[in-house]
């Protein structure tokens, strides 16, 4: 896995914690707790809030604006938070952090459980792209061939069909998918526009590829297409629907 640069262990406050925007355009937390140092996403999975703006007593921390809290050892959600943290692997050497680059396959929902032999065959088929702020990942009418995770960045879409749309009303984050019309039959054109609303990074995989691979491996095209069911009935639900 690739090292990616944070800071220098000096830099974070004894049983404190300091947010830095890594060269990938993520912002990550780094806080110090006993004697080791942790990492995580930088923006409460929430709202967006900074969550160094947040309470952090050296085992809990707190985002100011909801009191959402978690387990800085683990990033596990405590008392009212709905969703963990996502946890990044850290080297600390020589007094510097690195924060370990993994592929987004491995924290996206859609894929959790799913073999470490599968996610190296989707791995494979991946591609890394990066877009600018307001680039246009696909629009309305365009083959939906391909499948989409992001990896780095923010991503937003406009829904609907000829003069009757509207914003989405959703962000995405690091590991969340878009484009699932790639992997159902009978939906051979998008019905949204994503675009990009900083620099992004995202992983892009053939529809027809990936259900190559898990046709192949029951047991995880199973798991997949469940999680998927899950997926689209959340986002429906999102939208109002039932």
């Amino acid at each position: 896995m690739k090292r990616i640069p944070i800071c220098l262990a000096s830099d974070i406050p004894t049983n404190g914690m300091k947010s830095f925007d890594a060269p990938t355009g993520t912002k990550v937390l780094v806080a110090h707790s006993g004697d080791c140092y942790y990492a995580y996403q930088g923006l409460c999975p929430h709202q967006d809030v900074c969550l160094d703006e947040g309470f952090f007593d050296g085992s809990v921390l707190t985002c100011h604006q909801h009191l959402w809290q978690w387990d800085i050892k683990t990033g596990d959600a405590v008392g009212l938070a709905e969703a963990p943290l996502e946890r990044y692997e850290i080297v600390h050497e020589n007094g510097q952090i690195f924060v370990l680059q993994s592929s987004a396959l491995k924290v996206s929902e859609l894929f959790k459980g799913v073999s470490d032999a599968t996610i190296g065959r989707l791995d494979g088929l991946a591609r890394r792209e990066d877009y600018d702020s307001m680039a246009t990942l696909y629009d309305l009418g365009d083959p939906a061939d391909d499948l989409y995770i992001l990896e780095s960045g923010r991503v937003e879409f406009v829904i609907g069909r000829e003069d009757r749309t509207s914003l989405a009303g959703f962000m995405l984050r690091k590991g969340e998918v878009f484009g699932w019309a790639a992997l159902l039959d009978d939906h051979p054109r998008r019905i949204a526009k994503a675009a990009c609303l900083e620099k992004s990074t995202v992983l892009r995989l053939n529809g027809e590829e990936v259900l190559k691979v898990l046709a192949e491996e029951p047991a995880s095209g199973f798991l997949v297409m469940r999680q998927l069911s899950g997926l689209i009935t959340k986002h429906l639900r999102s939208q109002g629907g039932k």
